[in-house]
């Protein structure tokens, strides 16, 4: 099965192309990672979902795939800007930690929130601070090549000199030189700058900045936009596979990382450039200006001010599927207990199919019907995920193969009647699909096994006279986080709401 090519949508091109490795069976991918300064953020966290299901769909497909996702421990300045102060360097300076202090304590929330996704590591995990040597050096190309200057001890990257050899300033973000101009005119009291469009690659620190190191301009720091050109470029080459990160990145972050690399070797660096969507709340953008941003755990805890309950890690990660990647996605609580219920169903159709063996029965044979629907709908999942990851529909198309395992489940067909052959399908195809591209499983809400257990409990004492008031009571709270019990004759039979 998927005989449909993978399709991705190119940033740089603005249209959906055929995925083609540079080298075959092989992938590069670079994934932008957080500044460890504060917690991960939710819209972070869709960011680095869509790289995940990128990464465990290439796998799938049988492509050997670098994954690497940097950490920023340095360089990024307040407001994404050539000045103010190091976001790291201030948060240690107001909480009198050292730097490194900072960057530790927030790397391990990042990777402790991403575990608790479900999301898999990378393949490397390379920091700024790691790699100085290649960016001071990257620096000094840069001039050599007249492509950067040194003015009062910084170094900023020469736009003008850059346009008149490569026009292509702008291309990825669709922005047009002329207009950047005229927007930042302002700025034109930065008499450091040549060009207000000149972006720093070598910060001088000032007296006051923790963190430093020596370099041939004096004592400073790399520029936010370098260290990606050089870390992508040391582990990926030249010229690599898939570039990603969030739409807020396409300018200027990526654009600089562009104009850089092509300044330094000659050539486009990256051959698909990806962005994810943003998120918003109850249809606003989060902000902590606006000061209505939610963080993971406030998510997974209930402790927050938007939302009126706790929802699970995976309750989240399927509400975040629920969407293509590129589409803006709104958090809401009518959104998330609509997740929470079918993300339920699917789970419960997981756990029985993976238990369920194939059975032949005498006198009962193949319906043609039956088996291609289930073929069908695992050929839909293959062609909805070949299409720009589209998870949205490869969800409904499990939800299709979900009924026959629900009706496998409650005694409607038989194995026999979907053949060997469609029985295999429906199970290798959901159980796929589910854990090992989408990476969703299994969690019970807490409330489950006690309210299940308490109603075995009455079913199963045969002293036990049967209140049936109790029952009731038990199956409403059941049905009210998603699951419905059925054939109390017969002992007890449970499917999640459908």
């Amino acid at each position: 099965m998927n005989p449909q090519p993978l399709k991705l949508y190119n940033t740089l091109t603005r249209q959906k192309e055929l995925f083609e490795s540079i080298h075959p069976s092989y992938v590069g991918m670079y994934v932008c990672g957080p500044t460890v300064y504060s917690s991960v953020h939710l819209g972070n966290v869709r960011t680095f979902l869509t790289f995940d299901i990128l990464y465990r769909y290439l796998l799938h497909l049988g492509y050997k795939v670098r994954y690497v996702r940097n950490i920023t421990d340095v360089g990024h300045l307040e407001n994404d800007a050539d000045d103010g102060e190091d976001k790291i360097s201030k948060k240690a300076r107001l909480e009198q930690l050292e730097p490194m202090e900072v960057v530790q304590f927030y790397t391990n929330n990042f990777h402790d929130v991403l575990r608790t996704m479900n999301m898999l590591p990378p393949s490397i995990e390379p920091s700024a601070t790691g790699h100085m040597v290649e960016q001071i050096e990257a620096v000094k190309e840069l001039i050599s090549k007249g492509y950067a200057y040194e003015s009062n001890g910084s170094v900023y990257f020469d736009i003008n000199t850059y346009q008149s050899s490569y026009q292509n300033y702008g291309q990825l973000s669709g922005r047009v030189i002329e207009e950047l101009i005229n927007e930042t005119r302002e700025l034109d009291g930065q008499s450091e700058k040549q060009n207000p469009l000149d972006f720093a690659i070598w910060k001088k620190a000032s007296s006051k900045h923790i963190m430093r190191w020596k370099s041939p301009w004096g004592e400073g720091f790399p520029g936010w936009h370098l260290e990606c050109t050089c870390m992508s470029t040391k582990y990926l080459g030249t010229h690599f596979d898939i570039h990603g990160g969030g739409m807020d990145l396409k300018f200027p972050h990526h654009e600089c990382e562009i104009a850089q690399a092509v300044g330094i070797n000659g050539v486009q660096p990256v051959k698909y450039w990806m962005h994810s969507n943003m998120l918003t709340l109850n249809g606003e953008k989060m902000s902590k200006s606006k000061d209505n941003s939610i963080l993971p755990d406030e998510l997974f805890t209930g402790q927050n001010l938007f939302l009126t309950q706790a929802y699970s890690p995976m309750t989240v990660r399927f509400f975040m599927l629920q969407s293509q990647y590129r589409s803006v996605l709104d958090l809401s609580n009518d959104a998330l207990q609509a997740s929470g219920k079918a993300y339920r169903r699917l789970i419960n159709g997981l756990h029985y199919i993976k238990t369920k063996t194939f059975s032949e029965v005498d006198g009962v044979g193949v319906n043609e019907k039956h088996l291609q629907d289930i073929k069908t709908a695992a050929q839909g999942c293959y062609d909805a995920m070949n299409d720009d990851l589209n998870t949205a529909v490869t969800i409904a198309k499990l939800f299709d193969l979900l009924k026959k395992i629900n009706q496998l489940q409650l005694g409607q067909i038989q194995s026999a009647e979907l053949g060997e052959e469609g029985f295999n399908m429906l199970r290798t195809t959901y159980v796929t699909f589910i854990e090992e591209v989408l990476g969703l499983k299994e969690e019970k809400p807490d409330a489950f096994e006690l309210l299940l257990s308490e109603l075995l409990t009455i079913y199963k004492d045969a002293k036990v006279e049967k209140n049936y008031t109790k029952i009731d009571e038990i199956r409403a709270q059941l049905k009210q986080i998603g699951v419905v019990v059925r054939d109390m004759k017969t002992g007890i039979a449970w499917a999640y709401e459908e």
